[in-house]
């Protein structure tokens, strides 16, 4: 039976054309790739995400190319859907966080591609400190579980 949090994340993914998933997946890459940083684990996650989403490995390709911020910041405007707005820049928070090096530069772009999507400033700050908050929640557990 699956989670809420997978039926919820299948949910918005519905309600993406090609196009949007494409987007959606491009902005992560760039995301990644911002820190000079774009590792095998971030690689394998963008991959896995895209098979999720029904994409070809010629989508693939095409999402893994370089792209400008500029460009990054139209490919977001695409995505108009609120939810999947909302999963992107969760996603994005915590792909920028998950090398332990979150920059200057990846929470500008973050910002930016939030409101290209309409979404408000503030919105993307409570999203990123819940992400933070999470991640934090997961390490402690680690530890109070014995798992390190």
């Amino acid at each position: 039976m699956p989670n809420q949090n997978e039926t919820n994340r299948k949910s918005f993914i519905t309600q993406l054309n090609e196009q949007e998933k494409i987007a959606f997946l491009k902005v992560l890459v760039a995301l990644a790739s911002c820190d000079d940083n774009f590792d095998d684990d971030e690689k394998a996650f963008v991959k896995e995400t895209a098979i999720v989403f029904g994409l070809t490995k010629d989508h693939v390709n095409e999402i893994m190319q370089p792209a400008s911020d500029e460009e990054i910041i139209t490919q977001a405007s695409l995505i108009t859907n609120r939810q999947a707005a909302l999963q992107l820049i969760k996603e994005a928070c915590f792909l920028a966080n998950s090398d332990g090096d979150l920059s200057d530069r990846e929470i500008l772009l973050i910002g930016k591609i939030g409101q290209a999507m309409n979404i408000e400033l503030e919105k993307v700050e409570e999203i990123s400190n819940w992400v933070v908050e999470k991640i934090i929640w997961i390490e402690k557990g680690k530890i109070i579980f014995e798992q390190v």
